[in-house]
């Protein structure tokens, strides 16, 4: 036999919102393995391919900038050199027009060696002179992007060259990247001068520029080559994940009848053969176990039913002979006394029996009726007054809602009452017994609170086992079967409801019913409170709450 039930699924998260972007992420790492592997293996992987392309960027940058400042020195050598052989070789003679013929030549022809427009030459001593020619800038004012510490080292050191890195700026306002060279120039009759050749890096720029954006574009594509191949693996892998995760989840759910799709002789093929074989013998073993229990509920039912008629003769027997026991014996008296006594709890055991195997059989029926609760419990009460009095206990109604009808079967609703106030007759020591009514919007309940010895923790959890009881050794003095608080149980589940149960040694047990308005779920939410806390007043001051006349009640709400 199997059944058929839903299975929950939580809510996909929505993208639309950029708001709810970190709620959604966080979730799809909870929830989705594809998702967090995958944002592993691309977060790892941008990360090693950034480092890569970082270091990769520097590198190239700094061979290309190498690279061209040992270009420009060698050509700022060259020129250098072939000037001042230039210089040696001129006759001056103190005439300084021959010196400044002799300089000319040298810009024109060895200073155009350094490939560059762009130079300078300032005249390091400040003796007056009649020979040596004015300083001189060509191409730019390139005085004003050297620095004190170039000049105080070409100056210094006559013999070797100084380079610093400037920016040079163009004709649009712009400025591109530049290097300096520097070394002294012996001029004839004139002393020395600073010798300077600048040289833009655009190309070079250019060039690093492209690479960079090369490598950008290729590190790019690698991600998202490898995201790409890493989903269709990741799916390759995390589908039979994810059918096993929801075939799994219907299993659990009650449909017996699902199966794994068996492809292949891989390891998912091996995992799904052995799942299926799993759900066979499961799904074996409850039809097993539905079988003996449908048996079970059979040989129950039919039992309770076939005592029914000589139970019927042995009770008018009973009641026959108990009503002259006066005209017998002591002994034979006592005897029919208690023939008439069992007899009863035995027929009150085959009704709990009747309506148990009727539970299990999901074969109750409601008839329900607009019913008040606040009503019902005073009825109950007034009907078991006496039995209260005999054990020495006072119970008391404290009902501020729960006087408007709500739609319930009020006989069941009744036996549920009546079974937990007996309940707390026997067990309340002779102690007051608190039974509360009140309502809400959504649910009405009922609570009896008695102040007895408590039962301990575990005690609490078996308490709606049936046939169990707290303490076997004490005797049951009202003549109850067992099977009461499991029936009130599954008369407030029919409901809709709960009845739930607190209890602690020495302080006494509460339970609580609810039940819902119409249709609407109640959830864990009573309008009574499981866990009675202090108590609240003190019992002296607690009175009989009497009844409100609904007709006059605004709206006829509680």
């Amino acid at each position: 036999m199997s059944s058929t039930g839903s299975v929950r699924t939580a809510a996909l998260p929505t993208w639309r919102d950029w708001r709810g972007w970190p709620a959604n992420v966080g979730y799809s790492w909870r929830r989705s393995l594809r998702f967090r592997t995958l944002a592993v293996t691309l977060g790892s992987t941008a990360l090693t391919i950034l480092v890569a392309l970082v270091w990769m960027s520097l590198a190239i940058q700094n061979d290309l900038f190498e690279s061209r400042v040992e270009q420009v020195e060698a050509a700022a050598q060259r020129a250098t050199l072939a000037a001042q052989t230039t210089l040696d070789s001129a006759a001056i003679g103190g005439d300084a027009v021959a010196l400044q013929d002799v300089m000319r030549d040298v810009q024109a022809t060895q200073f155009r060696q350094a490939a560059t427009d762009m130079y300078a030459m300032f005249r390091i001593s400040s003796d007056p002179s009649a020979v040596a020619p004015q300083d001189l800038e060509v191409g730019g004012q390139l005085s004003t992007m050297l620095s004190p510490a170039l000049r105080k080292a070409v100056v210094a050191d006559p013999d070797h060259q100084a380079w610093q890195s400037i920016g040079i700026p163009t004709e649009d306002g712009a400025v591109v990247p530049g290097v300096v060279v520097g070394q002294q120039l012996l001029l004839p009759e004139a002393g020395p001068y600073e010798l300077y050749f600048a040289y833009d890096l655009a190309s070079e720029a250019e060039t690093l520029r492209f690479v960079q954006v090369t490598l950008w574009g290729v590190g790019i594509a690698l991600v998202v080559l490898i995201g790409a191949i890493s989903w269709i693996v990741l799916r390759s892998v995390t589908v039979p994940i994810a059918q096993a995760a929801d075939t799994s989840a219907k299993l659990a759910a009650g449909d017996l009848g699902v199966r794994l799709p068996v492809r292949g002789e891989d390891e998912f093929a091996t995992l799904g053969r052995s799942f299926n074989a799993m759900a066979d013998s499961i799904e074996s073993q409850i039809k097993e176990l539905a079988d003996l229990s449908l048996v079970q509920q059979r040989f129950v039912s039919d039992v309770s039913h076939e005592l029914r008629t000589p139970l019927t003769t042995i009770r008018l027997a009973s009641d026959m002979l108990n009503d002259q026991r006066t005209e017998f014996d002591p002994t034979t008296a006592r005897a029919a006394e208690l023939l008439h006594a069992q007899v009863q709890r035995f027929e009150t055991l085959l009704t709990d029996l009747l309506e148990i195997s009727r539970y299990d059989a999901g074969s109750v029926q409601l008839e329900t009726e607009p019913t008040s609760l606040a009503h019902l419990a005073e009825d109950v009460i007034a009907s078991m007054q006496q039995l209260a009095e005999q054990h020495g206990s006072d119970v008391r109604l404290v009902a501020p809602g729960g006087y408007s009808p709500v739609e319930m079967d009020p006989r069941r609703v009744r036996r549920v009452v009546r079974n937990l106030l007996g309940n707390a007759i026997e067990h309340g020591e002779g102690r007051p017994i608190v039974v509360t009514v009140d309502s809400d919007q959504r649910s009405v309940a009922l609570g009896v609170r008695d102040f007895g010895l408590g039962m301990r923790a575990q005690d609490v959890e078996r308490v709606f086992d049936r046939f169990w009881r707290a303490d076997p050794s004490r005797k049951r003095t009202i003549g109850g079967t067992g099977l009461g608080l499991s029936i009130a149980l599954g008369d407030a589940r029919l409901h809709g409801g709960t009845l739930a149960v607190w209890s602690e040694p020495g302080r006494g047990t509460h339970f609580v019913l609810t039940l819902p308005r119409g249709t609407a779920r109640i959830g864990n939410a009573s309008p009574i409170p499981l866990d009675p806390g202090d108590d609240g007043a003190p019992l002296d001051d607690l009175g009989l709450t009497q009844p409100i006349d609904i007709s006059r009640t605004p709206g006829g709400l509680a």
